[in-house]
């Protein structure tokens, strides 16, 4: 997982401008490998949809993924016979490579990609990628898994599918209902600054792509669609399960250590509502005291077995305190991640420090409360005390959710007055990370190159975003 500085701060979201007809608002990437019959009435019938349907100029690139067979010389022709087509050339396999190659270069404002089989239907596309022009969303993904999407697949595939993304649901928190559908659309400025985030080059590039982007707060649109599965797929199953599986492990190690810069993908302060200052609402509020109260009660169970086993070992009050120590520190590190939401491991050790003197102040509360009440009377009865006990522990609970919100885990957004004007966007890209410049596509056959260096003419270079990064075992 990448960790090196992203171009900076995204932009606004706003409508697209209408520009000139000759300038493409949307570029439609097919990667192909050895796709030499499928290919040509594939773009032929993309073609004539968009064509017909389509309100904007737009461009389909047929992205070459190192085929072995015709498919370089199709996409030749092909370019040549239609103005709206180009072709690129990679001399590495990997979808993820191919997207991130034509992605990082193309000069249209709205990106997105389909699979060569067309198992979509392409009715889709333009609700597809409209949210994008409007500024609604940064992205968009078709979904196979929503209920009104309509899905001709056997059952092998929809357990494989509904599995994954089970899986990612729970070990990665997604709430995207389906990573892996061909068909995705993402705006260019929200590409620039994901594409050098992303690690992979092959079949999980779709999932990385998306868990990151949902990590960081950016909008993601779902698409119910029509789906028929292509029976001559050459995806290798068991190979590109094992492969994301891989990925997820990754992905999620890299979450949870924080060691991902996903603050630098945040919009300018005022294009989320959520900045707003509500009077007398406190942000986010209603989350944190659901998950308080979650952990608290899942605290005092982790309380009980532990001073059950301290028992056998120690006296009461020795079991107790051990007890309490202990479930102190778990309480802390799970409210400090699940209900305030900090990652990483900066400023964990204050924290809890903090969350011992919190500690002390509730056993304080409730000790105190007991040694008042048996100095008030002689032998007090077993249900007084349980009464006292119960009104002193929720208003120590009560005590504590306030100390840990406003002290101990303080909500940034409220340390300081609110901007008044939008955050600076970061410095340009360095020479170690040029900035692609708009291309054109000619009509002629690609030219071989590096793998790390493809092109569509002899004169006009398409610089991948992470030249540096290679993958020589990806065999997709």
């Amino acid at each position: 997982m990448r960790t090196d500085s992203s171009p900076g701060t995204l932009p606004a979201r706003e409508h697209l401008p209408a520009g000139d007809a000759g300038t493409p608002v949307l570029d439609v990437v097919i990667p192909v490998y050895n796709e030499e019959k499928d290919l040509p009435p594939c773009v032929r019938r993309l073609h004539e949809h968009l064509a017909r349907t389509f309100p904007y100029a737009f461009r389909i690139t047929i992205a070459d993924n190192a085929s072995t067979d015709t498919t370089p010389l199709v996409a030749a022709r092909l370019a040549a016979e239609i103005p709206e087509v180009g072709t690129v050339r990679l001399e590495q396999k990997g979808r993820g490579r191919a997207l991130r190659t034509v992605w990082s270069a193309s000069d249209a404002p709205v990106l997105a990609y389909m699979d060569v089989d067309l198992s979509t239907d392409l009715n889709a596309l333009l609700p597809l990628v409209a949210p994008l022009i409007s500024g609604h969303s940064d992205l968009a993904i078709g979904s196979r898994l929503a209920r009104a999407s309509r899905v001709v697949r056997g059952p092998k595939r929809e357990f494989i599918s509904r599995a994954y993304n089970l899986i990612l649901r729970g070990s990665l928190q997604a709430r995207f209902s389906d990573a892996q559908c061909g068909f995705k659309a993402i705006r260019r400025d929200v590409a620039q600054v994901l594409l050098p985030l992303v690690e992979d080059t092959g079949w999980f590039f779709d999932t990385e792509l998306l868990v990151l982007a949902e990590r960081a707060g950016l909008r993601i649109h779902e698409v119910p669609v029509d789906w028929v599965d292509d029976p001559d797929s050459t995806v290798h199953i068991v190979r590109t399960a094992t492969e994301d599986l891989k990925g997820v492990w990754r992905v999620g190690k890299a979450l949870a250590t924080g060691s991902l810069p996903l603050d630098r993908l945040t919009r300018p302060f005022g294009d989320d509502p959520r900045d707003r200052e509500l009077t007398g609402v406190p942000h986010g509020l209603a989350r944190q005291l659901v998950g308080f109260c979650v952990v608290g009660g899942l605290s005092t169970l982790f309380y009980l077995v532990l001073y059950s086993a301290f028992r056998q070992a120690a006296g009461p009050q020795t079991a107790n305190a051990l007890a309490l120590l202990v479930s102190a520190v778990a309480n802390t590190a799970a409210n400090r991640r699940l209900t305030f939401g900090v990652r990483g491991r900066g400023g964990a050790v204050r924290h809890q420090a903090q969350g011992l003197v919190v500690f002390g102040i509730g056993l304080a509360l409730t000790s105190g409360s007991l040694a008042a009440l048996n100095a008030a009377g002689d032998s007090p009865a077993h249900s007084t005390e349980l009464a006292v006990l119960i009104a002193a522990n929720l208003a120590a609970t009560v005590l504590r959710f306030l100390l840990f919100r406003a002290w101990v885990f303080p909500d940034r957004t409220d340390t300081g007055p609110a901007p008044t004007t939008p955050v600076p966007t970061a410095p340009a890209p360095t020479a170690a990370r040029p900035a692609p410049a708009p291309y054109a596509w000619p009509h002629q056959a690609p030219t071989h190159l590096h793998a790390t260096e493809t092109t569509t003419s002899a004169t006009t270079p398409l610089r991948p975003a992470c030249p540096h990064s290679t993958d020589p075992g990806d065999t997709r």
